[in-house]
């Protein structure tokens, strides 16, 4: 776990410094939404798809580790890499479009959604395939499985884990965010992974949590570059093949609060909207902004949405009686 987290951090931490200077020369730069906080304008031109430095330390990682600490025949790291990779180049595509277009529109909506729900679907069957995901349901605090029909809990498991992605994306609004509720999320499950008996997914989890570290380096406030849907997907994607690598893809719930509660803000705001014909519960969405235009700033939103996310990941290690 140790080496895993060290070596990722570094190859992520590394890999920035050639990589900033060319996105700049490149001209990737982030395009800031008109109806976003005005003084996000001073963010516009900021190189995004920095999200790669992410994907290259954790893929670096499970490379080269993988043989020496993983069994052969097992090939639970390299399915959750996957997971993470077909996500990852989602998102990418979305950010080339951005970039090229000059504006803050990428794939449409629903060719977005439509390959989410594609790439659930087949990375959930070939991990099935692998005998890496069964049709058990974990039921945290109570602490019992329950079988399912394969396809009763494949149908809902696509779906969820399409949403849950972007949820992800949603949290990556401010500098750092989701990378510092990403980082603890990351280390609950390479804890979780590891007192499981499972060394491909604490492999898997502990390069995450390093490159996530790695990132912050360079995306913590003010930021030098954004991860872009490249890495934000890409998160959001490794984060579900965790969950499923370790056979409790329900507790994605309690420790991915934040995330779950920041699409929850958008969906509330916009169905609201509707429904009142312009009134508001938020003063902005995601949940984020709504504490931004308050004035709080974008350093205390991050301690405190990462502390809370770490403080639920502790108390469920704890009733997972792991702490």
């Amino acid at each position: 776990m140790i080496w895993a987290f060290a070596l990722s951090l570094a190859v992520t931490a590394l890999a920035g410094l050639p990589l900033l200077p060319l996105l700049r020369r490149l001209g990737v730069g982030q395009s800031i939404r008109e109806i976003g906080p005005h003084w996000h304008a001073s963010k516009s031109g900021t190189p995004t798809i920095g999200g790669l430095m992410i994907i290259l330390g954790t893929t670096v990682t499970i490379l080269v580790l993988g043989p020496i600490f993983v069994h052969p025949r097992e090939l639970n790291h390299y399915l959750v890499l996957g997971f993470a990779w077909i996500y990852g180049i989602i998102g990418f595509a979305d950010d080339f479009l951005k970039v090229t277009r000059r504006q803050n529109k990428g794939l449409g909506a629903l060719p977005k959604f439509i390959l989410q729900l594609v790439a659930a679907a087949a990375m959930l069957v070939l991990m099935h395939h692998f005998g890496d995901v069964a049709p058990t349901l974990y039921i945290p605090f109570f602490k019992v499985n329950i079988d399912v029909v394969w396809f009763v809990f494949l149908i809902p498991a696509i779906i969820c884990t399409t949403g849950f992605v972007n949820a992800v994306n949603l949290t990556d609004g401010l500098d750092g965010l989701c990378s510092g509720v990403t980082l603890p999320v990351a280390l609950f499950f390479a804890v979780l992974c590891y007192y499981g008996g499972s060394p491909a997914a604490t492999l898997s989890a502990a390069a995450l949590a390093g490159g996530v570290a790695g990132f912050l380096l360079y995306n913590f406030h003010p930021a030098r570059v954004f991860m872009g849907d490249t890495g934000s997907l890409f998160l959001g994607g490794f984060l579900c093949g965790l969950a499923f690598a370790s056979g409790k893809p329900l507790l994605l719930i309690p420790v991915g609060l934040v995330y779950l509660v920041e699409m929850l803000s958008v969906i509330m705001q916009v169905l609201y909207f509707k429904a009142t014909k312009g009134k508001r519960i938020f003063r902005m969405s995601p949940l984020h902004h709504h504490f931004e235009m308050g004035g709080w700033g974008e350093v205390k939103i991050f301690f405190v949405f990462s502390i809370l996310t770490t403080a639920i990941c502790l108390f469920m290690l704890a009733i997972e009686n792991y702490i």
